[in-house]
């Protein structure tokens, strides 16, 4: 999978990869991983694409709070919540996941040609 950095994104770097249907990475965004979002949404928008936005990993931390008391309660809640989220953002083109331990996005196209 390529990857591009954040001024690479801002030059524009990453239309042309959205045009030709490409995955990719947006690498070393400590501190700028909000503005990362808002430009790649953007960018795929912009080509009457639609786009899902997620944070990476929030699965199996959602499934491992079930099993018990308050934490079982957000567990169910925030379930709730992606759910939600999934149907709001059916059969998206891309898939942006937000790494935040890693300061990175993986912007995966969802469809093949």
């Amino acid at each position: 999978m390529q990857s591009i950095t954040y001024s690479q994104l801002e030059s524009g770097e990453a239309k042309q990869l959205v045009a030709n249907h490409k995955s990719f990475e947006i690498v070393g965004l400590s501190g700028r991983m909000s503005s990362a979002v808002a430009l790649i949404e953007t960018v795929i928008e912009n080509q009457d694409l639609k786009c899902r936005v997620y944070l990476y990993g929030r699965v199996a931390a959602a499934g491992a709070s079930f099993f018990g008391g308050i934490t079982g309660v957000a567990g169910i809640a925030s379930a709730v919540g992606m759910a939600a989220h999934n149907l709001a953002t059916f059969n998206p083109d891309y898939e942006i996941a937000k790494h935040k331990i890693d300061n990175k996005l993986s912007v995966n196209y969802k469809h093949t040609d």
